[in-house]
């Protein structure tokens, strides 16, 4: 008997995204044809033309999310969709080709599998930028993923619904940054928590550019050692604040 593959549900959440949000969308429904089985948006009380933009893509859902943070878009994303695996994105971010697959793939293999995620390339940066990036990732990175046992990117993250269950969701205590970082730990009670250098989600690189390159490395840094040892983040600003 043929094994029926699970669903997908991508959570796309959103604010201010108007110049972002169609190239996201267009990227994601031509990718994940076949395999993403719906698609959501949540606009976080955008004052731009973000949902309006989202509404006019067929075959993708927009729902408000009024109480602003990352974290609380990514929950009510979670909670109206349905797929057995919740595959997050952000509104700046290119589904590259073949990576829906990717995620059927790694489940169906290993059904311990409770969070898997991966590294940005950025589509819109310098050869140095991602040259910079990627060393940050194999020389920092992936020994603090080895050390710890988990670690996340929530703009290319993908989580089994019923550990998110279990966990009772996100933390929407957590402003911005160490969220991600939190979810994994968190998942890894329920099973593993991978990440990949070869799960890569295709990303702007707008934030490095306004506040550069070696700051915002080292505000990842921080946070995630600062999840990994207090169990909080260290930084206070909110996700508005990088658009």
């Amino acid at each position: 008997m043929k094994r029926i593959a699970p669903t997908i549900s991508l959570i796309i959440p959103a604010y201010n995204e108007e110049l972002y949000i169609a190239s996201c969308l267009e990227y994601a429904l031509k990718n994940g044809k076949g395999a993403v089985s719906e698609i959501i948006v949540v606009d976080n009380n955008s004052k731009d033309a973000t949902a309006d933009i989202a509404k006019s893509f067929e075959n993708v859902r927009v729902i408000h999310e009024k109480e602003p943070g990352v974290t609380k878009a990514r929950q009510s994303g979670y909670l109206a969709s349905k797929g057995e695996l919740v595959a997050f994105m952000d509104a700046d971010c290119r589904m590259p080709e073949g990576w829906a697959e990717k995620i059927l793939k790694e489940f169906e293999y290993d059904p311990k599998l409770a969070c898997l995620s991966g590294p940005y390339v950025f589509y819109d940066a310098s050869v140095w930028q991602n040259f910079l990036s990627s060393l940050y990732w194999r020389c920092l990175g992936m020994p603090g993923y080895f050390l710890t046992g988990y670690m996340a990117l929530g703009g290319n993250m993908v989580l089994r619904r019923n550990v998110l269950e279990k966990m009772g969701g996100f933390n929407t205590s957590i402003i911005f940054y160490g969220d991600d970082t939190d979810t994994a730990r968190r998942a890894k009670a329920f099973g593993k928590s991978i990440f990949k250098l070869g799960f890569v989600m295709n990303s702007s690189c707008r934030r490095l550019k306004k506040q550069g390159v070696a700051s915002t490395l080292f505000s990842y840094i921080i946070n995630f050692l600062s999840q990994a040892f207090f169990r909080r983040s260290a930084g206070k600003k909110g996700y508005t604040e990088f658009r």
